[in-house]
C-alpha cells in the first residue's frame, strides 16, 4: 500500500525485453535506502517489486498484463518516473490510500500556468468515471490528487509548486497517457451495495 506522496523523482537507465515481459532498471536515491530484496515501490502508481537493489538503482520484473494495463510499456532510457516506498505503519497517511493497481490509462488535455500553479485537466475512460468525485482523491501516475474540476469527459486537478517540482508532470505533453487509479473505497461501497440490492 502507498499514500501518494512522492518521495522522488528517479529516471529509467534501461528496458530490457524478455519475451512479453520486461525488466527495467531504475536510477534512484531515496527509495532505496531501507529497501529489501522483495519490497514493494510504486513507480509511476504501478506497484512492482524491487530487485537488484544498489545504492543508485534498482531493477523490477514488469509482466504482460502490467505492461498492457499501465504506461510502463512506454518507458525508454531516460524517462523520469515518480517513485514511493510502500507504506509501514509508523507512517503518516499523508495522501490517501493507492494500491498500485492501475485502473486505467488517462491522457494529458492540458496546462493552465497560474505562476505559482498550474491547473491540469485529464481525459478518462468511461468506465471509471463513476468512482470520479468532485474534491475527492484519484492517484495520477501514483501522485494523490485531489479532484478540483469535473466533467463527463475530463477532470481537473490543482499542482502547486513542490508537486510539480518533485513528480513528472512537468515533464508530461499534451497526449501524453497516464497511469489512473481511483479511491478504492468507492470501488467497495460500489460491490457491498450490489448485495443489498434486490436481484
Amino acid at each position: 500500500m502507498f499514500t501518494g506522496i512522492i518521495e522522488e523523482l528517479g529516471k529509467v537507465c534501461s528496458v530490457e525485453e524478455r519475451g512479453e515481459n520486461a525488466r527495467i532498471i531504475i536510477e534512484a536515491r531515496i527509495v532505496v535506502q531501507g529497501t529489501n530484496q522483495g519490497d514493494s515501490i510504486s513507480v509511476n502508481g504501478v506497484c512492482l517489486t524491487a530487485l537488484d537493489i544498489t545504492n543508485g538503482s534498482f531493477a523490477a520484473d514488469v509482466s504482460k498484463e502490467t505492461l498492457r494495463r499501465s504506461t510502463l510499456g512506454t518507458l525508454k532510457p531516460g524517462t523520469g518516473v515518480n517513485l514511493e516506498r510502500s507504506v509501514t505503519a509508523e507512517a503518516r497517511l499523508g495522501g490517501h490510500i493507492v494500491q498500485g493497481h492501475v485502473d486505467g490509462r488517462g491522457e494529458l488535455l492540458g496546462v493552465e500556468d497560474h505562476g505559482e500553479s498550474w491547473t491540469v485537466r485529464f481525459g478518462y475512460p468511461a468506465d471509471i468515471g463513476r468512482y470520479l468525485v468532485f474534491k475527492g482523491s484519484i492517484a495520477v501516475e501514483g501522485i494523490s490528487l485531489t479532484i478540483a474540476g469535473l466533467t463527463d469527459e475530463y477532470f481537473e486537478v490543482a499542482i502547486i509548486p513542490k508537486t510539480w517540482e518533485v513528480t513528472n508532470l512537468s515533464q508530461l505533453k499534451v497526449g501524453d497517457a497516464v497511469n489512473l487509479e481511483v479511491d478504492v473505497i468507492g470501488k467497495y461501497v460500489e460491490r457491498l451495495l450490489e448485495f443489498r440490492l434486490p436481484r
